[in-house]
């Protein structure tokens, strides 16, 4: 047990990383658009996700009163960018393949804290958490960088008229979901590199089954 320090890391680290990348995915705030006119975006700021598209406005009720007004996209709209339908795909993936790096952790972790010295066993399941916290990180890098490029460019969205949306903002900005994405790829980077790093101690008595 005493040599699976960072592997025992890794699990920590794997854990916070999949767990904000389950936010990243969950949350709105992909994109910021600033907007001139606020007749039905009454704040003059909209959220682009990359499941839906937010907005504050006081047009339907009561003055003084305010909602969120939120339209979900729905299948595979070509006015949609690229990006945000590959963020919805390979973020699934990077959760599905963070979920599986976990579980090999706890297996192997299990393994050596227990006593169980099958070393072929507990290198392999250390290696295949590794690899896969490290695919679950490309998975989560690429929707963040290429969503990140498209802000710093201020790319416009042909949004379809149902969604009250201006094809262009005035500006935009990077909404909270990126850096936490930014985050959860370097901690799974981090866990994948820790797992990867595993040595089998060499002892008298190791059963090498």
């Amino acid at each position: 047990a005493s040599t699976s320090h960072l592997q025992l890391a890794a699990f920590a680290l794997g854990t916070v990383g999949w767990i904000l990348c389950t936010i990243s995915m969950g949350i709105v705030e992909w994109r910021v658009w600033h907007v001139d006119n606020t007749t039905i975006i009454s704040s003059g700021i909209a959220w682009v996700g990359i499941w839906k598209v937010c907005f504050i406005s006081y047009l339907h009720i009561s003055p003084g009163y305010k909602e969120q007004f939120c339209h979900k996209f729905s299948g595979y709209d070509s006015s949609i960018p690229h990006e945000i339908y590959a963020a919805q795909g390979l973020l699934l993936i990077a959760m599905f393949m963070g979920l599986l790096g976990l579980t090999a952790t706890i297996f192997a972790l299990r393994n050596v804290y227990m006593g169980i010295t099958r070393k072929t066993l507990i290198t392999h399941f250390f290696l295949v958490g590794g690899f896969f916290y490290i695919f679950a990180s490309l998975c989560v890098l690429i929707p963040v960088s290429w969503n990140f490029y498209s802000v710093m460019h201020n790319k416009s969205i042909a949004f379809p008229p149902s969604y009250y949306m201006p094809s262009s903002p005035a500006a935009q900005e990077a909404g909270a979901a990126i850096p936490i994405g930014i985050v959860a790829v370097i901690l799974l980077l981090l866990s994948g590199t820790f797992s990867l790093s595993y040595r089998f101690p060499v002892t008298v008595n190791t059963i090498t089954k």
